[in-house]
């Protein structure tokens, strides 16, 4: 690979990159979470939800993309393989419920905990490791799955 100069030492993008994989191995938990309830959602709502369903995996599907592509902007390479993405991951994956109100009630309670993590690793790679563009990007995020939690509580309502 030739050497990245981004004005961020090596050893920051390492550890910038290694906070980014995590991260997407939580958004491919909830990601393979949502296409399961997709799936396997059983109400008397049942169009509705599987649609909503798969627009919320297509979204979470693009957000994987963004940040892979993240961390190879930064010169490092994306996790790819789900052994490593389980172990990364701080998402839970419990039996698979097929009931909407518990399916909802899941998905929401991820997207808030990705939320929070999110918000306290911003400070640390804008300040400890000098990359506001990762720190813009995880902004970028956050703003994403408030909107899908904002859609998930609007569901529950």
């Amino acid at each position: 690979m030739t050497k990245v100069n981004i004005g961020i030492t090596g050893k920051d993008r390492q550890a910038v990159a290694s906070l980014l994989n995590q991260v997407l191995a939580d958004e491919h938990i909830l990601y393979n979470k949502t296409r399961s309830y997709h799936w396997n959602v059983e109400s008397p709502n049942f169009s509705a939800l599987h649609k909503f369903f798969e627009e919320q995996y297509t979204t979470l599907a693009e957000i994987i993309d963004e940040v892979a592509e993240r961390v190879r902007k930064i010169g490092h390479y994306a996790e790819g393989r789900l052994k490593e993405l389980v172990k990364l991951a701080t998402l839970d994956e419990p039996e698979i419920p097929t009931q909407a109100k518990e399916q909802l009630s899941n998905l929401l309670v991820d997207h808030e905990l990705i939320i929070q993590n999110l918000r306290k690793q911003i400070p640390k790679i804008e300040e400890k490791y000098n990359d506001v563009g990762s720190s813009d990007f995880l902004t970028g995020l956050i703003q994403q799955h408030e909107e899908m939690a904002w859609m998930l509580r609007a569901h529950l309502a």
